[in-house]
C-alpha cells in the first residue's frame, strides 16, 4: 500500500506523468466554470429580460462558441486544454518517443487537435442537451394534457427508464479508468484522452521557455501577401478573444469554483440560514386599462386566449394567472412568463382551486 501511496502523490516523476490530483483538479475547473456562468447569465436575464434573456435562452450555444475559442486557441498554441494549461500540463500524442517530441508552443496536430476540440467541447455540449431533453420529457410525461400516443409513450418511456442505467454505466467507465491509473495500470485517467490519442504529461523546462518567447518570434514574421494578412488579421482576433476569455477565466476561476460551490444544492440550507429574509411584496401589476396590450380588461380572462379562464393556473415566477393548457404550452415552447418575460420552466405552474371545490 505504501508504494500505490507514494505512486498517488509522486506519480512518477521520471517520466513527468501528473498525479491523479493535478488531472482531476483540472477535470473539475471547467466543470465548475459552467454553472458558476450559468448563474451571473440567469441574474442579468431576470433583471432585464429585454436585453439580456436571449443570454439564458441561447447559453448553452453561446458557451460552447465561447469554449470552442478558448480551447481550440490553447491546443493549437500550447498543447493543451485552458484547464490543462492552467495546471501545468499538456497533451503528448500517443505513440510519439520523447526523442520526436514536439514543444508545447508548437501546438497538436491537426487530426488530434480535432479530436480533443470535439471531445472537450462537442461531447459535453450533447450531453447537456441529452440531460435537457430527459427532465423535459419527465415533466411532459406528469404534466402535459395531451398523453401521447402509444407506441410513442412506450418507447420515451423505455428510454427514461434505461437512461439511468445509459448513465451509470458512463460514469463507471471512467470512474475505474480513474482507480486504474491511480494503480499504475494505465496512462490515462479519463477514457476520452485515449479516444483522442493523447496522454497527458506536466511541462518541461524548456516547454515553458518556448511558450514565453512565442508571441516576440511571432511579431518577428508579418504577412507578406493581402490573403496573409486577411488570415493573419482573422487568426488575432480569433486569438484576441481565446486570450481575453482566458485572462478572464484565470483572474475568476477561484471567484467562479466559489460560486459553484455556494450555489450547489447541498448548501442552499446553509445559504437560506444565512441570507434569512422576510417575504418579498407582490410583483407589480400592469394598469388595467383600455391601453394596456397585454392584460385583458376583465380578471377572469385569460391574458393569452382572451377567453374565460378555464383551469386556473398561476405562473409562480411572476404571479400572474392563465388557464393551464394556454400557459402550459406557453412555456414549455419560450421558457418564459408571458407577461413579464421572466425566463421560467413548467414546474413553476401552480393550480388554483376555488371554494367551491
Amino acid at each position: 500500500m505504501a508504494e500505490y501511496g507514494a505512486h498517488i502523490t509522486t506519480a512518477s516523476v521520471a517520466d513527468d506523468q501528473p498525479s491523479i490530483f493535478e488531472v482531476v483538479a483540472q477535470d473539475s475547473l471547467m466543470t465548475a466554470v459552467r454553472p458558476a456562468l450559468q448563474h451571473v447569465v440567469k441574474v442579468l436575464a431576470e433583471s432585464n429580460p429585454a436585453h439580456w434573456g436571449f443570454l439564458w435562452r441561447w447559453f448553452d450555444e453561446i458557451f460552447t462558441l465561447l469554449d470552442l475559442l478558448l480551447q481550440q486557441h490553447y491546443l493549437s498554441k500550447t498543447s493543451a486544454s485552458f484547464s490543462e494549461n492552467f495546471y501545468g500540463l499538456k497533451r503528448i500524442v500517443m505513440g510519439d518517443s520523447p526523442r520526436f517530441q514536439t514543444l508545447a508552443s508548437a501546438g497538436l496536430p491537426t487530426k488530434h487537435l480535432w479530436k480533443s476540440i470535439m471531445f472537450l467541447v462537442l461531447l459535453p455540449y450533447l450531453k447537456v442537451k441529452l440531460e435537457k431533453l430527459v427532465s423535459s420529457l419527465r415533466e411532459e410525461d406528469e404534466y402535459s394534457i395531451h398523453p401521447p400516443s402509444s407506441h410513442w409513450k412506450r418507447f420515451y418511456r423505455a428510454f427514461l427508464a434505461a437512461y439511468p442505467f445509459v448513465n451509470m454505466a458512463w460514469e463507471g467507465w471512467f470512474l475505474v479508468q480513474q482507480l486504474r491509473y491511480i494503480l499504475g495500470k494505465a496512462q490515462h485517467h479519463s477514457p476520452l484522452l485515449r479516444l483522442a490519442g493523447v496522454r497527458l504529461s506536466r511541462l518541461t523546462v524548456q516547454d515553458i521557455r518556448a511558450l514565453e518567447q512565442r508571441p516576440e518570434a511571432s511579431l518577428m514574421q508579418p504577412a507578406r501577401s493581402i490573403s496573409e494578412k486577411i488570415k493573419s488579421a482573422l487568426k488575432k482576433s480569433v486569438g484576441g478573444v481565446a486570450i481575453s476569455l482566458s485572462t478572464g477565466l484565470s483572474v475568476g476561476v477561484f471567484f467562479l469554483q466559489f460560486l459553484d460551490w455556494w450555489y450547489s444544492s447541498e448548501n442552499q440550507e446553509t445559504i437560506k440560514s444565512l441570507t434569512a429574509l422576510p417575504t418579498p411584496p407582490p410583483p407589480v401589476h400592469l394598469d388595467y386599462n383600455s391601453d394596456s396590450p397585454l392584460l385583458p380588461k376583465m380578471k377572469t380572462v385569460c391574458p393569452l386566449c382572451r377567453k374565460t379562464r378555464v383551469n386556473d393556473t398561476v405562473l409562480a415566477t411572476s404571479g400572474y394567472v392563465f388557464c393551464y393548457r394556454c400557459v402550459f404550452n406557453y412555456v414549455r415552447s419560450h421558457q418564459a412568463c408571458p407577461i413579464t418575460g421572466y425566463p421560467t420552466e413548467v414546474q413553476h405552474l401552480i393550480k388554483l382551486y376555488s371554494p367551491e371545490n
